[in-house]
């Protein structure tokens, strides 16, 4: 029997995946660092980036214990930065094909990174194999370095002069952008990236990038800047169009 080789889009779409699951994961170590700097034990922690495994909503749970806030805060903080989960599930389900026993881990692996690898394939299949390195990387390594950013965080002293948030963001950065062609596209990320950073000063953590899901979509939705839609064409290129001329 002779293995299936795999297709060019599908091999891209692992040097994709395992490229961010290596620049995110490694980010996990600042997580590790700054969570037992916080108040939390190594055990509490861990158990963070096991259960939980939403970046953003672990930082955000440990910003406020960091600040003295009280335990429903810091919950709910993070449940409504985990909320934009729930969107990135109704993005993937068309093409993911998860069922029966995949559902459960295909539900743990849907956060913003293994989202947007997938969507960033041009097939479908190449999309799921994008999904599950991405995700399947993401979270074996984030789960391993934050076990040794809490264990050595005392000796890394302040992670984030190591740059690891910028490699994370960078890599993320480096997967939009080809996607970024259109003047619609550009239009939603931009809008979206203006009001995320307008308001993360004002507003609590997590409520920022809610809102600029809300923007990304009614920017989208309402086509701005894109290519006019079929009955608008038809309307200025049909018979009535020809008499008005």
């Amino acid at each position: 029997m002779t293995r299936e080789r795999r297709s060019p889009t599908e091999r891209q779409a692992w040097r994709q995946g395992l490229s961010v699951a290596i620049a995110t994961a490694a980010y996990g170590i600042s997580f590790g660092a700054l969570s037992v700097a916080s108040g939390l034990d190594v055990w509490q922690t861990c158990a963070l980036s096991l259960l939980m495994f939403s970046g953003g909503s672990q930082f955000a749970l440990v910003g406020v214990v960091a600040g003295g806030g009280a335990p429903a805060t810091a919950i709910a903080s993070a449940a409504i930065l985990g909320v934009r989960n729930t969107l990135y599930g109704l993005s993937v389900r068309p093409w993911l094909g998860a069922h029966g026993a995949t559902r459960l881990p295909a539900a743990i692996l849907t956060i913003d990174e293994s989202t947007a690898v997938g969507l960033a394939q041009p097939d479908e299949r190449a999309r799921r194999v994008g999904f599950w390195v991405t995700g399947i990387g993401i979270y074996l390594g984030w789960n391993a370095t934050t076990l040794v950013g809490a264990l050595v965080g005392d000796v890394l002293g302040d992670v984030r002069m190591w740059g690891l948030d910028a490699a994370a963001a960078a890599a993320f950065v480096g997967l939009l952008w080809p996607r970024l062609a259109s003047r619609q596209a550009a239009a939603v990320g931009v809008a979206s990236a203006v009001v995320a950073a307008v308001l993360v000063p004002a507003l609590p953590a997590g409520v920022p990038v809610l809102v600029a899901v809300v923007v990304a979509i009614v920017v989208g939705w309402t086509n701005w800047l894109g290519r006019p839609t079929a009955s608008t064409t038809d309307a200025a290129t049909g018979p009535d169009a020809q008499e008005r001329a």
